[in-house]
């Protein structure tokens, strides 16, 4: 007799995240790297999984979403026959956390498909995900700022340590440059290792403007503090990794150019999500927000670029079992 699980049907919306930046690239107590970082509303990734002979994949990211059904298969032990398709998907290389997100996706709903779970950092281990930071992960399991302790000795991906809800009213004003590409793939792995060593007093700055402003801002509405905070450690940063982008602390400079005019306005906590080339800024309320972007939108355009209004997701991915008999979405 043919199970409920046959005829399931699994969707998942899983978040974006920013990374804001990294606590410790010295490493000499033993963990390096360190993120920070914060789910998103939008954009997000989107996709079905259901049934299928052998694997079809339709919709977007076609190539990276067959790559990842593959290597989920072999890694839990499944017959690979799903068909999968992707019908929202994160910008690929922007620093927005696209490829983590549809692995841990896909991975989701084809566990799913078979009466199974697993946690993120342990679907995201399986397709070398978390190679230096875990906060993708974290963002698709709980949503919310969150914090990783860095990678250490075992083969894992790091610990997250923080997880703390982004206050409502808060807004990030994200500027995405959809030509443009950050380091990713091989270029990223060079770039990491033919960084200059990273000085232990920088590693301890960060970590204290971590616990003793950016934190505490967080935890208290402070928007100024965190915004403080937040400029501070994309400067130290993004100057030790401005090496592997052309001597500059950012990817686009039309980016950073708008991001600079908007904390000319009012704007804090501006910096580049990992490599970029996207750029973010935050404001106290949903009307600063608008008001900003009216303001630079049109400048924006004709540069090429968009400006995305976001909320903070407190919250981790949706992920949805359908069968025949469930109404549909």
């Amino acid at each position: 007799m043919p199970s409920r699980l046959d005829n399931l049907r699994v969707r998942v919306r899983a978040p974006g995240r920013l990374h804001l930046g990294f606590l410790d690239l010295n490493g000499g107590l033993g963990r390096r790297f360190g993120s920070l970082g914060l789910a998103i509303e939008a954009p997000v990734t989107e996709l079905t999984v259901s049934r299928g002979e052998g694997l079809v994949v339709t919709g977007l990211e076609q190539k990276r979403t067959e790559r990842a059904a593959r290597r989920i298969a072999q890694a839990f032990d499944l017959a690979l026959n799903h068909r999968i398709e992707v019908v929202e998907a994160i910008p690929a290389h922007a620093g927005l956390g696209s490829g983590t997100q549809l692995a841990i996706a896909i991975g989701s709903a084809m566990l799913r498909l078979e009466g199974r779970s697993s946690p993120a950092h342990v679907i995201g281990a399986a397709l070398d995900r978390g190679a230096r930071s875990a906060i993708g992960m974290a963002a698709f399991e709980h949503g919310g700022y969150v914090v990783d302790g860095g990678r250490g000795g075992a083969d894992r991906p790091p610990p997250a340590i923080m997880r703390h809800q982004f206050p409502e009213e808060w807004r990030a004003l994200l500027v995405l440059d959809r030509n443009g590409e950050g380091v990713h793939g091989d270029k990223e792995a060079k770039a990491f290792a033919n960084l200059a060593p990273f000085p232990e007093a920088k590693a301890g700055h960060l970590c204290r403007l971590l616990l003793m402003r950016l934190a505490p801002a967080l935890i208290e509405h402070d928007i100024e503090g965190f915004g403080a905070a937040v400029t501070e450690i994309q400067e130290i940063v993004g100057r030790h990794f401005a090496v592997a982008q052309g001597g500059r602390l950012w990817t686009c400079p039309a980016v950073e150019a708008l991001v600079n005019a908007m904390a000319a306005e009012g704007a804090v906590g501006i910096g580049q999500s990992s490599w970029g080339p996207t750029g973010f800024a935050f404001v106290p309320t949903e009307a600063a927000a608008e008001r900003l972007y009216r303001t630079f939108d049109q400048d924006a355009k004709a540069k090429g670029l968009e400006i995305l209004v976001v909320r903070g997701r407190n919250v981790g991915a949706e992920i949805e079992e359908r069968t025949p008999d469930t109404a549909q979405v």
